[in-house]
């Protein structure tokens, strides 16, 4: 190989690169999120500077499974995402994700700095019951429930569009071959290209469990505010630099 081609792959390996060039779609995206409060001291806890967490002490459990997905294929994730400020600007900072699929895992990480870790999350209609479950390691993480599109079109797709466009932000960091940091960033992107196919709300529960290489329960439930469920095609842009620890 030489040079220009090197310089014009997309990622490793180079014999095979683990994910191609972006923008990434998504068709059919569906998220399963319960919401809600845990103890603010733990919150900060896992919130970077200079990020603020929201005053209303909420956290968004999240599953979604993603059948279509442009260069990763079909594969499903979860995770803890947390309400946050920046310079006064509302955002939710992703702070744990766990998923069943190689190239997001590298991409995720490699590109915009996801919390991205092997797992096996589910999200599947059981009867009357839309069920999330994470099992890491081969011990259950978290089971989450909601009552299945117990009203039509529940929440206003407008409200869902707004608040999967909100700014998304995530804590990247990457050693140097010495082990030290090269990067360390606060990553922002706004999904875009939102098309919102169905949105409900309902009453939920939340379930976590401690463990120690996937500590979701280290944001303990307190209150349980309630149920999303919705489905929509998106995409997942390139993302921007927030702030640089390093400069």
């Amino acid at each position: 190989m030489n040079r220009k081609e090197i310089l014009g792959l997309p990622s490793m390996p180079a014999a095979s690169p683990s994910y191609p060039f972006g923008p990434y779609r998504f068709i059919d995206r569906e998220y399963f999120i319960v919401v809600y409060r845990s103890d603010p001291a733990a919150i900060r806890a896992a919130v970077p500077e200079p990020l603020d967490p929201a005053p209303e002490n909420l956290v968004y459990y999240e599953w979604i499974r993603m059948p279509d997905s442009s260069g990763f294929g079909d594969y499903t994730e979860s995770g803890v995402v947390i309400p946050c400020t920046y310079e006064g600007k509302a955002c939710n900072f992703v702070a744990q994700m766990y998923l069943d699929d190689d190239p997001p895992v590298a991409a995720g990480r490699e590109i915009w700095g996801f919390p991205k870790k092997y797992a096996h999350p589910k999200l599947e209609v059981a009867s009357d019951t839309l069920t999330g479950t994470l099992v890491y390691s081969g011990q259950q993480v978290a089971v989450g429930t909601m009552g299945y599109k117990h009203e039509h079109r529940a929440r206003e797709e407008k409200k869902t569009k707004a608040a999967l466009s909100k700014m998304q932000v995530n804590l990247k960091l990457i050693p140097d071959v010495d082990g030290k940091l090269a990067i360390a960033q606060l990553v922002a992107y706004n999904l875009v290209d939102i098309k919102v196919k169905g949105s409900w709300t309902g009453p939920a529960r939340l379930h976590l469990i401690p463990h120690v290489n996937a500590p979701a329960a280290d944001l303990p439930v307190r209150e349980v505010v309630g149920g999303r469920h919705f489905i929509a095609d998106l995409t997942l842009p390139y993302g921007r630099v927030l702030h640089d620890y390093l400069k």
